[in-house]
């Protein structure tokens, strides 16, 4: 069988969820399954360490990807001459995007559908091209993979499909986040927070994410307990941070937020298993790999209690009202405050981590392939 990928998030030291997700996945399922070919579609010049075993043929197109208007070039017009050059059995998209010009069977993993739910984070072009084409790639996908139950049910409701076309495959972790010893805290906390403890936020600044909402709580914790603690963010504003920088500046405790920018995954693993809790208060998650990054750091978690995150985080973390930042400063509290707290949640943690592996994920999705490749 020869299978076509869809390869565009797999860029070098600039991996996040999606393309953590591609990269996981397809570095199993080629090794997994030398008997097959592996068409990999790049939509620039690919790195080497992407082209996991011997039968992954890679090409790139010449323009790549990366605007509403190329989206379309890309999808409707290089992916499909493409596959009729190679004439796969299968496409896999990992990311979303696929092609509506073409007859081959596609399996199209949605993540989650905020722009459907959430217009005003999104540029205009964007979600329109959002709006406009993912509910006919739900259409058109032989079968379409996501990441939670609650994703499941938000396509099926939203997009009126049929219950048996979608399979759900949880992401899972990378193997490099682990505990780390008192020592490796220490330093890592001189470095980042001034030797001071700190929660930390893990992902990209936009609105859906409630980054006003969890610096509105630190401020409210800050002022109630006079704690030294600092609050990390770590990750890059996805459109416009305007309303943070606006934030920030009315903050009074604004001098222990620190952003650290992205981080690559070896140092992201030090400063997250070296942190007080992982804070993730979103509107909408169609998973939230932090959270399971956290619980194999040895570290609790605070999370939304609305979306997917209840189903993630089981009763490993303290479900916060993401709209209410009282909420969301008491769990700050009752962390910083309360060791047998703090302990429990760590050991809660290592049971509900086990749920999530890569390789699980990797076995769901091959056998997505495998139906829709069955005529």
């Amino acid at each position: 069988m020869r299978i076509a990928v869809n390869t565009q998030h797999l860029l070098k030291d600039k991996l996040e969820g999606i393309g953590w997700f591609a990269h996981e996945t397809l570095s199993r399922i080629t090794r997994n399954h030398p008997e097959h070919e592996f068409l990999f579609i790049f939509d620039r010049p690919w790195d080497k360490s992407f082209i996991y075993a011997d039968n992954i043929v890679p090409v790139a197109t010449k323009i790549p990807s990366r605007h509403p208007f190329l989206w379309y070039w890309h999808y409707e017009n290089d992916i499909p001459k493409i596959l009729d050059i190679y004439k796969p059995d299968v496409f896999f998209s990992p990311d979303g995007w696929m092609s509506l010009k073409t007859a081959v069977p596609t399996v199209d993993v949605i993540h989650d559908i905020n722009f459907m739910h959430r217009p005003k984070d999104f540029p205009w072009l964007y979600l329109k091209y959002y709006r406009k084409f993912f509910p006919q790639y739900a259409q058109k996908a032989k079968r379409i993979v996501t990441v939670s139950e609650f994703s499941k049910a938000d396509i099926i409701y939203t997009f009126a499909l049929n219950p048996g076309k979608i399979d759900v495959a949880y992401n899972g972790c990378n193997e490099l986040f682990t505990g780390v010893s008192k020592e490796v805290k220490a330093t890592i906390q001189h470095k980042f927070s001034g030797g001071m403890p700190y929660f930390i936020y893990v992902g990209s600044l936009n609105p859906r994410k409630n980054i006003i909402g969890m610096l509105d709580a630190f401020e409210l914790f800050k002022k109630q307990t006079k704690s030294g603690h600092k609050l990390l963010l770590v990750g890059q504003p996805m459109w416009s941070a305007s309303d943070i920088k606006n934030k920030m500046a009315d903050m009074q405790f604004r001098g222990d937020v620190v952003f650290t920018n992205r981080l690559s995954s070896e140092v992201l693993q030090m400063v997250m298993a070296s942190a007080e809790a992982l804070v993730l208060v979103s509107f909408l998650e169609g998973f939230g790999i932090p959270v399971i990054e956290a619980m194999y750091c040895d570290i609790p978690v605070i999370c939304s209690n609305v979306t997917s995150l209840p189903e993630i985080a089981g009763d490993a973390a303290l479900l916060v009202n993401p709209a209410n930042p009282l909420s969301i400063a008491r769990a700050f509290k009752e962390i910083a405050l309360d060791p047998d707290v703090r302990e429990g949640l760590i050991e809660k943690g290592r049971v509900q981590r086990q749920k999530f592996s890569w390789d699980k994920t990797a076995e769901t999705v091959w056998k997505a392939i495998e139906k829709a490749a069955k005529k």
